[in-house]
């Protein structure tokens, strides 16, 4: 067992092939990863935590949304768990790190305090939150957020992806809908290492930083409509052009931002455009 006041340490190599062997499961753009929510990857991806977290002794409980909690039992039945975590979906374009390696990251602390011989009073529950990113199914933090009670459980059951398919079925598809209760489980403390996913620390030389305010965030999704018109008979002056209309917004977004910094950031992340015809307005 370590000596009380030891500066204790993990086992880089072990955390390094996680990640790496993770990141083999929905493989992406330039090494990175496409791993989306309830996926046939997503699936696999959580098999495979499942598997090591077995391996560490640890026990599972699954939400009705899909969320992973893996708990290491503490040494007092009455105390509250510390949960560490994070997800495992990624963007189509996600990297290797993001969000994985507070699941991975959580999951190295426990199996090196198996190896030391560590008990904790608290028990540690490693958590894998569903629908994280919100790229297959917005919003995003779906899952965290019927948990915290933002959103209800029927809501977050019926959002589609682009194919239409619900939240709700696919996650019964993929045979990881849980039977716990969402909400029910009660924290003593919850942690999250994250990458930064912003260039700041980079560009000040910095190693880590720790988060000392929320990002506000607000959503906004609407539709224009133009008429359909052919791009080389129109008149310039008989058009009804929503794209255009959707230009000057994407400025206007731009010069909003850029007006309130450094506090404020702004910008548009997807867009439909239809009928999508090289000849069509």
């Amino acid at each position: 067992m370590a000596i009380s006041g030891e500066n204790l340490r993990i086992d880089g190599d072990r955390l390094w092939d996680s990640l790496m062997d993770m990141a083999k499961i929905g493989p992406g753009v330039a090494g990175g990863n496409n791993r989306q929510t309830l996926t046939d990857e997503d699936a696999e991806g959580r098999a495979l935590f499942k598997s090591w977290c077995d391996d560490a002794g640890l026990s599972m409980g699954v939400d009705t949304m899909g969320t992973m909690f893996m708990t290491r039992e503490g040494t007092d039945p009455d105390a509250l768990p510390v949960y560490v975590g994070s997800h495992l979906d990624t963007q189509p374009t996600g990297g290797k790190y993001d969000g994985v390696l507070g699941v991975l990251g959580a999951l190295e602390a426990v199996r090196s305090m198996n190896d030391l011989g560590i008990r904790t009073k608290h028990p540690i529950v490693v958590v894998n939150w569903a629908n994280e990113e919100g790229a297959r199914f917005a919003p995003a933090m779906l899952a965290s957020g019927v948990f915290a009670g933002v959103h209800s459980q029927d809501y977050a059951y019926g959002r589609k992806d682009l194919e239409g398919k619900t939240y709700g079925a696919e996650l019964e598809r993929i045979g990881w809908k849980g039977d716990e209760e969402v909400g029910a489980r009660k924290m003593h403390a919850y942690y999250e290492l994250h990458i930064e996913q912003g260039p700041i620390l980079e560009a000040e030389g910095k190693d880590i930083g720790v988060v000392t305010h929320c990002q506000g965030l607000w959503w906004l999704e609407f539709t224009l409509t133009g008429r359909e018109a052919h791009t080389g008979s129109t008149p310039m002056e008989m058009r009804v052009n929503a794209g255009l209309a959707m230009a000057r917004i994407l400025e206007m977004v731009q010069e909003v931002a850029m007006a309130a910094l450094p506090g404020a950031v702004g910008g548009v992340g997807q867009m439909q455009f239809s009928p999508n015809s090289r000849n069509v307005l």
